[in-house]
């Protein structure tokens, strides 16, 4: 008793299928390219801020780095407005003098 089955029609795909995009990322360099556009996307310190002060590692402070217009310094932050940053020795440090923020 053996039956028949009919066959399934399977149309060939030629050449890539470019309905996926394609992203290179190296936590050596720090930095997302996108195969589409090869600009680097890099993230402003507004941005950055915001990502210390929504992790899920931040309760009430977080320990930076800031590098600012004159120079490099570790503070530790409780909080921001909408014109500074607050450390915990109640010091503002303007977010205009901040050229760059990490984590520490």
């Amino acid at each position: 008793m053996d039956k028949k089955i009919p066959k399934v029609y399977a149309n060939k795909i030629e050449g890539k299928a470019g309905n996926n995009k394609d992203v290179y990322y190296s936590h050596l360099e720090d930095e997302i390219t996108n195969e589409r556009s090869p600009k680097v996307l890099e993230k402003n310190v507004n941005q950055k801020i915001n990502d210390i002060f929504n992790s899920t590692n931040y309760i009430y402070k977080a320990d930076v780095r800031l590098t600012l217009k004159s120079g490099t310094v570790a503070k530790r932050i409780v909080g921001r407005n909408s014109t500074h940053l607050i450390t915990i020795d109640n010091e503002l440090i303007p977010l205009t003098d901040i050229l760059d923020i990490e984590k520490s």
